[in-house]
């Protein structure tokens, strides 16, 4: 537990992504934490707002930030693109298996009946409303899989959600990344990203709950 609370403070932290690889650094982190089930942990919102700040303050090797700035949403996003691809596949062959699976340290199988909810109330819109929640980006493309998804239908959702998110994220720290107080309160404006990213889930998981139960209760 320890390595990964240290783990999580590094890709909170723009100087340590800058030193440890930077663009490379973050293309792994959003590979993973979208097409691995077990990256669900993993801080994709936030080093994608950071990624925008490191574009902004970085000096760009193509002599314009925008081309560099075009650059990184595009790896960023192919990778986004690729992990989903990756966890459908996985779904597709594998996911059957994971509902008869046991709990472990890094696989719950709540998620998953959560993600599976998600994606049966929303359909293939789920595959785009997906990547705004944590967690539910990392199962969405496994139930698609699981489900058999038409294929075709899949991709353009990915494509399309993977634009969205990586777009809209890294242009927000893009934007304010040059703001002399948000660079001196990033770790204050990661930590209130992360509350509100993962809000959704964490009602749903706890609310959700309750209202289960209670309907349970009233059903007997």
């Amino acid at each position: 537990m320890q390595h990964l609370i240290e783990l999580f403070k590094h890709l909170t932290d723009a100087t340590w992504i800058t030193d440890h690889g930077g663009l490379y650094i973050v293309m792994f982190i959003i590979f993973a934490e979208t097409g691995l089930f077990a990256g669900f942990f993993l801080p994709g919102d936030s080093i994608l707002f950071i990624s925008g700040i490191i574009i902004r303050s970085s000096q760009s090797p193509f002599g314009n930030d925008f081309l560099n700035l075009v650059y990184w949403i595009l790896l960023i996003t192919i990778c986004g693109v690729i992990g989903n691809i990756v966890g459908y596949w996985f779904g597709k062959k594998s996911g059957p298996v994971l509902y008869t699976r046991k709990d472990t340290l890094l696989f719950k199988r709540k998620h998953l009946v959560q993600a599976h909810e998600f994606y049966e109330k929303r359909g293939g819109a789920a595959i785009i409303l997906a990547r705004f929640l944590p967690i539910v980006r990392t199962f969405a493309p496994i139930v698609a899989g699981i489900v058999d998804m038409n294929y075709k239908k899949f991709i353009s959702y990915n494509i399309i959600g993977s634009i969205a998110w990586v777009t809209s994220m890294v242009m927000i720290g893009y934007i304010v990344g040059d703001n002399a107080w948000v660079k001196n309160n990033l770790d204050k404006i990661v930590i209130l990203l992360v509350l509100v990213t993962t809000a959704p889930v964490l009602f749903k998981m706890f609310f959700g709950r309750k209202k289960i139960s209670t309907d349970n209760t009233t059903n007997q």
